[in-house]
């Protein structure tokens, strides 16, 4: 037993992995989207169309015309949240690029996120996915921290992200920022194993239109948009989408019931000038996800503003606030309204010649509504959550070869007060284009709804209670990473890590129930190693690997109930490789190969899959191309009880994609 949300399918319920039934809303029931959201969006996008001008203008790129430094130069702001250079950032952090996105030929963001080979990812049917870095990966999964556009996405209910509810334009993706290993000292608790950042593209550079849409034999879609200019040094675009995905099968061929229906649309605008920089942007959606009693809705609403300048001296300052609506319906299990308004600011500056410093604060006020049921309940079942937090980190350069990074934050929760987040990180470059780096970080996972609020069943007597003492989970990380170049073709990142996990969720028995309870604690030490190389101008691969041990167990003087079990389910290793072939200027073949051991409890065996995409690109203006995903095997399971898993089965996408 332990945390579980449960998913009914064929009338009986699915374990993923926390202890909370999530059944769902009827077939047809759109989710309700609040009229006043929807009409933000709307005029939101209509008030900037009435201003714009006719200026159009396609930027285009092609992995060929990245040369190795230029790679090496991508920009990344999740490590200390300031612009700096991939080659400078002491951590494991990959990028995933738009390019890298758009050969890929994935339609939704999870699938996306195989590309980093410092993730788990999982899929447990046609929407749900387990995405995690260095262990406890769970469909539930609460140490990873998410952002989309620097809006957080999260749900107080299991401190995790709700992935079937998550969702961007592909074509406006920027970069994909992914950093395994701590990061609480910026960004606050929760950020423990990881962080995925998601940047879109600038108004700027998305200007024109563009239509994109595809069918196969899993799923069918498409997308639009247009950007222009508008007055003042601004831009604009709009855009929809439309996905529909198709059930998924058990082994034995029988339908899974989880076919879902997605629309999604937004607009963002942008004013730059060399020292000022404004955006606003809004997205609204709505989804239905099949599932037996009855089908599960979701929709949702935001609206982020920001604003930064930067001074003559160099130093920058950010201010930047949104507000996020979320719903959700699981008919039989309960329906949550979520209303989220967060802003924060922050200022860096260069002082005294050697000092890079950044410092900062925020504050989140959520107010989360849930009506419960006979088969669970959080009580009580409204919550006003506040977070707020300071933060300061400076980056010391010793000499021009070494520097020292300290830093720390203070972030309070309403369950345990203030949470104190230090780290101390030092970079040591001996020559051009190689760095080592160590780390020593101390993060949390601060409590969450169900450790606290969840009762089972929704009345007395209770099979599980709620913990008013639920403490913070605990880790505290070491690091130490190298990331270099060998010769013009090629660079390499090894990184090895070992943390000290304490109080980890445990169920634990009491008089007349169970609790949730702190009773687990352990390490899990590891390596993750990645690397590129470019064989022609036209030609590179791509290649790497994790291995994580996990060594969790109860604490004397506790008794678990199995949340031991359902902590997480991880693959002891993983590799995958890619290659990105230019054949000519019109012809693209682009092949990926991932290999995933077996998972321990619930055993999944290990398997191999091979995804492939052939692009044919007429003109500047058009391509059309073909995809195929699990090309060498009719199905296989990636998440779930061998009695009761969907079979992630070969899919074929034949999609085109107009620009002008």
């Amino acid at each position: 037993m332990g945390p579980n949300f449960s998913y009914a399918r064929r009338g009986r319920a699915m374990t993923q992995g926390a202890t909370m039934g999530y059944p769902c809303p009827a077939g047809s029931g759109n989710a309700i989207v609040p009229r006043a959201a929807w009409r933000l969006a709307l005029i939101g996008g209509i008030l900037v169309c009435s201003v714009a001008r006719a200026d159009v203008q396609l930027a285009a790129s092609n992995l060929a015309d990245l040369s190795l430094e230029q790679l090496s130069d991508i920009v990344v702001t999740s490590v200390s949240r300031r612009a700096q250079s991939l080659a400078d950032a002491p951590a494991s952090v990959y990028v995933i690029t738009h390019e890298e996105i758009r050969r890929s030929g994935v339609t939704s963001l999870p699938e996306a996120l195989r590309l980093a080979p410092n993730l788990e990812v999982a899929r447990a049917d046609t929407n749900q996915y387990a995405i995690s870095a260095r262990g406890f990966n769970n469909i539930l999964a609460n140490k990873l921290l998410v952002l989309i556009d620097g809006r957080t996405v999260y749900t107080p209910l299991f401190s995790g992200t709700f992935w079937e509810a998550q969702d961007v334009m592909l074509e406006d993706i920027d970069r994909i920022e992914v950093v395994s290993g701590p990061g609480a000292t910026l960004w606050g608790a929760n950020a423990v194993n990881g962080i995925i950042n998601i940047i879109t593209r600038s108004a700027r550079d998305t200007q024109g239109t563009l239509v994109a849409g595809g069918v196969g034999n899993r799923e069918a879609g498409g997308d639009a948009r247009y950007g222009s200019a508008l007055d003042n040094d601004g831009y604009y675009r709009v855009y929809g989408k439309t996905i529909h995905r198709n059930a998924s099968e058990f082994a034995n061929g029988n339908t899974v019931h989880d076919s879902s229906t997605r629309t999604q649309g937004g607009f963002r605008a942008d004013w730059d000038t060399p020292a000022q920089n404004v955006t606003l942007q809004a997205d609204a959606y709505t989804g239905d996800i099949d599932q037996l009693p009855s089908a599960r809705s979701i929709a949702g609403a935001n609206v982020l503003a920001s604003w930064s300048h930067r001074a003559s001296d160099g130093s920058l300052a950010r201010l930047q606030a949104y507000y996020d609506y979320t719903y959700r319906e699981h008919p039989g299990s309960f329906k949550e309204t979520l209303n989220t308004i967060d802003i924060e600011a922050q200022y860096g500056t260069r002082w005294n010649g050697n000092h890079e410093i950044v410092v900062g604060g925020g504050y989140r006020h959520a107010r989360d509504e849930v009506t419960n049921s006979a088969a669970q309940a959080l009580l009580p079942p409204d919550r006003e959550l506040q977070w707020a937090n300071v933060f300061a980190q400076d980056q010391i350069s010793i000499r021009d070869d070494f520097d020292v990074i300290v830093g720390a934050k203070v972030e309070t929760n309403i369950y345990t007060g203030a949470e104190f987040l230090p780290n101390v990180r030092a970079a040591w470059r001996p020559a051009a284009g190689q760095m080592l780096w160590a780390s020593a970080s101390r993060a949390v996972r601060s409590p969450a709804r169900i450790d606290r609020d969840l009762y089972i069943p929704g009345k007395p007597p209770y099979f599980v209670a709620g913990n008013d003492g639920f403490a913070s989970e605990t880790a505290n990380v070491y690091e130490l990473g190298y990331r270099g170049q060998v010769g013009a073709g090629t660079s390499f990142t090894v990184t090895v890590f070992t943390t000290d996990f304490d109080r980890l969720r445990s169920v634990q028995p009491q008089p007349g129930g169970a609790v949730f309870a702190n009773g687990i604690d352990g390490t899990t030490t590891g390596v993750e190693a990645w690397g590129t190389w470019r064989v022609l101008s036209n030609w590179q691969l791509f290649g790497g690997v994790t291995a994580l041990r996990e060594r969790l167990h109860v604490k004397p003087g506790s008794v678990d109930l199995g949340g031991l079990a359902t902590l997480g389910n991880d693959p002891s290793v993983q590799w995958n490789f890619r290659s990105a072939w230019d054949v000519t200027p019109e012809v693209g073949f682009d092949v990926m190969a991932r290999r995933v051991a077996a998972l321990p409890t619930p055993s999944v065996p290990a398997y191999t899959a091979v995804d492939a995409r052939l692009v044919w690109r007429p003109s500047r203006e058009f391509e059309v191309s073909v995809s195929a995903q699990n090309l060498f095997d009719p199905g296989h399971a990636e998440w779930g009880v061998a009695s009761n898993r969907a079979e992630i089965q070969r899919a074929y996408f034949l999609a085109f994609l107009w620009t002008r």
